[in-house]
């Protein structure tokens, strides 16, 4: 049986090839403590089928190229789109509204 795994597409620019990032949670064996760790595959996209933030199952098969040694079984969740923000310094608008500190006259002091 092929090795099978589950992640998230976190490129898609090249043609027929996506990049799924996979991310496990590991315990050190001497500290116990438990870090996070990233590892990415590049695997095959005949249909380019599958986008930026999609859950994918990829597949162990024969190599493609160098990198590519996994295809796309199927895409478990669609993403649901990112979400930009964006901010136009020209648009800032000013508030008039507020009170300014009244100035004191000249020779008085507190």
């Amino acid at each position: 049986m092929a090795q099978t795994l589950q992640g998230i597409v976190s490129s898609d620019k090249r043609d027929k090839t996506i990049t799924v990032s996979i991310t496990s949670r590991e315990t050190h064996p001497l500290y116990r403590k438990q870090y996070s760790h990233t590892r990415k595959y590049t695997a095959h996209d005949e249909k380019n089928e599958a986008g930026i933030g999609d859950k994918v199952e990829i597949v162990a098969c024969r190599p493609f190229s160098k990198t590519k040694s996994y295809k796309l079984v199927k895409v478990l969740e669609k993403s649901h789109g990112a979400v930009e923000l964006k901010e136009d310094i020209h648009e800032v608008k000013v508030e008039k509204d507020i009170p300014k500190v009244a100035e004191k006259p000249e020779g008085e002091e507190e």
